[in-house]
Order: C-alpha cells, then structure tokens, then sequence
C-alpha cells in the first residue's frame, strides 16, 4: 500500500501510553504509527473472528 492510498488522522494519546508505545514499537523494529496500525490490524481480525464465531454458534440467541 502506498502512501497516497493511507488515511491520515489526528490521534490524542496520553504521554504515558505514547512512551508505552514507542519502546513496544522500537522492541518490534517498528514506527509508532507502525505499531498502532499494526495493533489495530490484530484487533480487527480478532473481532472478526469473534463474530464469525458468534454467527456459527447454533445455541446463540439472536
């Protein structure tokens, strides 16, 4: 994906979290915009996952 297909926004974060996110993301050789997309893709497809797991549940009240 090139850079001119990436959606660019603002994102407020706590100074704490943002150290937080800086030495994961320099332990993983990455950007912190690396790794929060990164976390993010991982947090996508575990929700969608889950979801999917949800709709194939024959008990599951709906």
């Amino acid at each position: 994906m090139e850079a001119a297909d990436r959606k660019a926004f603002l994102l407020r974060v706590d100074p704490e979290l943002w150290s937080e996110l800086e030495t994961w993301a320099a332990d993983e050789l990455r950007s912190v915009n690396g790794q929060v997309e990164y976390l993010l893709r991982q947090a996508v497809q575990k929700r969608k996952k889950s979801l999917a797991a949800e709709n194939d549940d024959p008990n599951r009240t709906r």
